[in-house]
């Protein structure tokens, strides 16, 4: 069996809750130096409490558009040695149907989801061609192939992830650069609470009776996904708890 190797630099955006949180954490433990970007600055500082000599703060809000790629890029310019990226941050807001949701919902999700997302790589992507190695880790969803009610413009974006890394991968062919999609089905972050906009008792409904995915469990994935051997790409990888499962075909019944 092939020994894990952690790559030395890491980049991990939505650091401050959840699968990133998480994946910080485990990447910080495994030896890994990190970069955690998120725009909680009272959750950066209690990770560096736990990780001062691992983790670099780095307070940015992914959906700021403009200044949030001026911020990347300069950050790029600063670490052009980034061995990862695990480009994680994202949210959900809403599970109404898409005819009464506000558009301002909308503009939230596709400027993090989407347009953060871009910026993200798009700063990183040519350091790492230039050295001729490293990882990207896109997260995306179990949304952006399963559609469900209220998923609308979240599932989109997450259809947009997957797609992303399909045709980044088709254009990084020898360059050594790797990128992998992990799609995450039902997980316990704060996922829910941000979608159901601070509404705890709604969020908590969604795993009751269930067993969910755990942010630790994606960490782990994360984890020996970037500690593959150089000649091995991990394209996709979809994970949902044993609990969950995608649905049949919905179908109106005409009275």
């Amino acid at each position: 069996m092939t020994a894990i190797t952690l790559p030395e630099k890491a980049l991990v955006t939505g650091a401050t809750a959840g699968i990133g949180e998480a994946t910080a954490a485990a990447l910080c433990e495994g030896g890994t130096r990190v970069l955690a970007l998120g725009r909680r600055k009272e959750r950066l500082d209690s990770l560096v409490e736990c990780y001062p000599e691992r983790l670099t703060p780095v307070e940015l809000d992914l959906g700021a558009r403009e200044k949030t790629r001026e911020d990347l890029m300069e950050l790029a310019e600063a670490h052009p040695d980034l061995d990862l990226l695990v480009a994680n941050a994202g949210l959900a807001l809403g599970r109404g149907a898409a005819q009464d949701a506000p558009f301002e919902d909308w503009e939230r999700m596709v400027d993090v989801n989407v347009y953060g997302l871009m910026a993200t790589v798009h700063a990183f992507l040519p350091k790492m061609v230039a050295r001729g190695k490293g990882d990207i880790i896109l997260v995306g969803s179990t949304a952006g192939e399963y559609p469900y009610p209220g998923g609308h413009v979240y599932g989109a974006t997450k259809s947009f992830v997957r797609q992303l890394g399909s045709n980044l991968r088709a254009d990084l062919l020898g360059t050594g650069v790797r990128v992998t999609v992990l799609e995450p089905g039902m997980t316990h972050t704060e996922f829910s609470e941000v979608r159901y906009k601070g509404d705890r008792d709604t969020a908590e409904a969604v795993y009751q009776d269930t067993r969910p995915l755990e942010a630790e469990d994606l960490a782990e994935s994360i984890l020996w996904l970037a500690s593959r051997p150089a000649h091995v790409s991990v394209t996709r990888l979809q994970m949902m708890p044993t609990d969950q499962a995608n649905g049949p075909m919905r179908v109106h019944r005409r009275e």
